[in-house]
């Protein structure tokens, strides 16, 4: 998996660093000068404007007052925010626990109307068991070194999936043959999670198709990072060291392009339950 941020992230960095360079170019001044009245380097400046170093809410605020445009930086440091939300260490998210991270996107599912979901080496979310979330959610915890709040972060997850039976909500779940056979858990954990994918495959509210291990790759060669698309408006993707929220209309079509692609590599139907038996008959193996 990569783990570098995406475009979407760099294109707000560049706004707002083309925006920082407007304003000292609009008061006249260079960028010695300007490093001069703020008090700190060249350097710093020029690592500034040209999207290399982020700036503190503090380095904008003083960027403004040396060009005379202190009415600006409200909406600068807005901006600067909101770059900062679209790639969030998952160390930043989960630092009080993962309890309130599930909490926080909780409305975001309940007025969701289409889920697209990519799964390539979790299963998603909503069609976890008690059992394999939580065992998901303890390796992470002391992977990252995160509270241990898993009980009550489970608790959340479960009422959270609670979509998947009410309101008027619709999934199209595509997940990689390989997370059917990756262990999470112990045996009787997995045999539960395997059964209950069964069982959401019957739901009219899902559409769910296995990608299996033998499938040719051509168009797309090799298995993307997790990702979930909210209603063709955003889509979070999840890295190793970050999550990554997308919602540049350019990037959004990427993801919805290469959901389509996979889709069409993808098996349902009988096709996908005897994938899915196929890891479950291997769990004794």
């Amino acid at each position: 998996m990569s783990t570098f941020p995406t475009s979407s992230v760099q294109e707000a960095r560049a706004a707002l660093s083309a925006r920082l360079r407007e304003l000292r170019l609009d008061a006249g001044i260079s960028g010695k000068e300007l490093a001069r009245r703020c008090g700190w380097s060249v350097a710093k400046s020029s690592r500034i404007e040209n999207s290399v170093t982020a700036p503190a809410d503090a380095d904008i605020r003083a960027w403004c007052a040396a060009c005379d445009a202190d009415g600006q930086a409200a909406d600068l440091i807005a901006a600067n925010r909101q770059a900062d939300s679209m790639y969030l260490h998952w160390k930043r998210l989960q630092r009080t626990g993962m309890k309130q991270l599930a909490e926080t996107s909780a409305k975001l599912y309940e007025r969701t109307r289409l889920f697209r979901v990519y799964a390539s080496h979790v299963m998603p979310g909503y069609l976890q068991t008690p059992g394999y979330a939580t065992a998901l959610m303890r390796t992470i915890a002391g992977f990252r070194g995160t509270p241990d709040d898993v009980a009550d972060a489970v608790k959340v997850r479960m009422r959270r999936a609670r979509v998947i039976h009410e309101g008027d909500h619709r999934f199209a779940t595509l997940i990689e043959e390989s997370v059917l056979n990756h262990r999470v858990g112990d045996q009787d954990v997995m045999a539960g999670q395997l059964g209950n994918l069964l069982a959401a495959m019957t739901l009219p509210s899902m559409s769910l198709g296995i990608i299996p291990a033998a499938a040719s790759r051509e168009g797309i060669m090799w298995p993307l990072e997790q990702f979930t698309v909210f209603d063709d408006a955003r889509v979070h993707v999840e890295l190793l060291a970050a999550k990554v929220t997308v919602t540049a209309p350019g990037e959004l079509d990427i993801y919805l392009r290469a959901f389509a692609r996979l889709a069409d590599m993808a098996v349902y139907g009988a096709d996908a339950r005897a994938l899915v038996v196929k890891a479950i008959d291997g769990l004794t193996a």
